[in-house]
């Protein structure tokens, strides 16, 4: 399973789109930008750490809800 589908998967579990998710990045970025790297699997290790914060969860090649434990 591609990183790209995790995500997609964490933000299914917080109820999240991907324009919420690109609203709550550091730095700023777009709806757009996080589209084309989800599309194109292509996520950095600190990408994957950013959102991870964004979404009130731990990365460690894994996704931890932190509420909940629940990993994805």
């Amino acid at each position: 399973m591609g990183m790209s589908t995790k995500v997609k998967m964490l933000l299914a579990a917080r109820n999240m789109t991907i324009a919420d998710l690109a609203d709550k990045l550091e730095p700023k970025t777009t709806r757009q930008n996080v589209n084309t790297k989800l599309k194109r699997d292509n996520l950095s290790e600190n990408d994957l750490h950013q959102i991870a914060k964004a979404c009130n969860a731990t990365y460690e090649g894994i996704f931890t809800l932190n509420d909940t434990g629940k990993e994805i």
